[in-house]
């Protein structure tokens, strides 16, 4: 931001790195009408804000923190955006507006460390159909026990407001991500989009896919591995047609029937390495 001291904006925060933008803004902001979705808009339409990450030593030298804004920055998206991407590109995405906090996939005894005799959270009880899949803004949350899939992508507990996130990178997010109930029925759903939505040969289908969670085309060599690792795939699941059938399963939407159940989890498998890729989790 333009106070890297979100938190404080009194005399002991740090000084805007631009001071007259922000004043622009400001009035600009009031000029509108408190237009908040017209400010968002504008700002991320800009030249500065659409900035690719890549950098040269000389721009490093020059505006290391990046407060110049000679760069565009890169850092993994949050929780909540992380959730709703994986649930838009597989076309699970359920875009219901308002109504009540939603129960998504999460271990069932989570709460019960927590809770009190007689409390109506004392036991987690998952929510079915439709509901599993709204935008993460309407997840249920017990301050004392959040979403694991929220905290381990640093989302905050509520339990005090905070302004920033700190971001880490661990090997539990990647577990998460190849892991979690709610992902791979994600990558399941794009796996049968490419299949049905992605032309009729394997190349397409790789290079449909991989547009859908980069919005671009991928390269020579990015389609050289991921045809290698449908082979693989492939091989692995004609010789084992039980673990095929194991893999289409996870999660509580019906499998399709209109696929084979080996080509579907061969495609399952590379929809979760495409969602897994650092271009997909990370803002560049």
């Amino acid at each position: 931001g333009l106070v890297k001291t979100s938190e404080d904006f009194g005399t002991r925060g740090e000084w805007p790195s631009h001071p007259e933008l922000l004043d622009w803004l400001a009035t600009e902001f009031i000029r509108t009408g408190w237009d908040v979705k017209g400010l968002v808009r504008m700002i991320v339409t800009t030249a500065a804000y659409r900035q690719d990450s890549r950098t040269t030593p000389k721009l490093v030298a020059l505006d290391p923190e990046n407060r110049l804004l000679a760069r565009g920055p890169k850092y993994r998206l949050d929780a909540e955006v992380l959730r709703d991407n994986a649930l838009c590109v597989s076309g699970l995405l359920n875009p219901k507006m308002g109504g009540h906090g939603v129960r998504p996939y999460q271990p069932g005894g989570l709460w019960e460390a927590v809770g009190y005799v007689g409390s109506n959270t004392a036991q987690y009880s998952q929510d079915h159909g439709e509901a599993l899949y709204r935008r993460s803004l309407y997840l249920f949350w017990k301050r004392t026990a959040p979403p694991p899939s929220m905290t381990t992508f640093d989302a905050p507990s509520r339990e005090q407001c905070r302004t920033r996130r700190e971001r880490t990178s661990t090997p539990l997010q990647a577990l998460l991500t190849m892991n979690d109930v709610g992902y791979f029925e994600a990558a399941r759903h794009l796996g049968h989009r490419m299949l049905h939505e992605g032309a009729a040969s394997d190349a397409d289908r790789l290079r449909y896919g991989f547009r859908l969670v980069t919005s671009r085309a991928p390269d020579e060599g990015e389609c050289a591995i991921l045809t290698q690792n449908l082979a693989a795939q492939r091989v692995a699941f004609r010789a084992n047609e039980e673990a095929a059938k194991k893999a289409i399963s996870v999660g509580e939407s019906p499998a399709p029937s209109d696929v084979s159940a080996t080509e579907l989890a061969v495609y399952t498998m590379v929809a979760n390495v495409l969602l897994n890729l650092d271009e997909v989790v990370t803002k560049n």
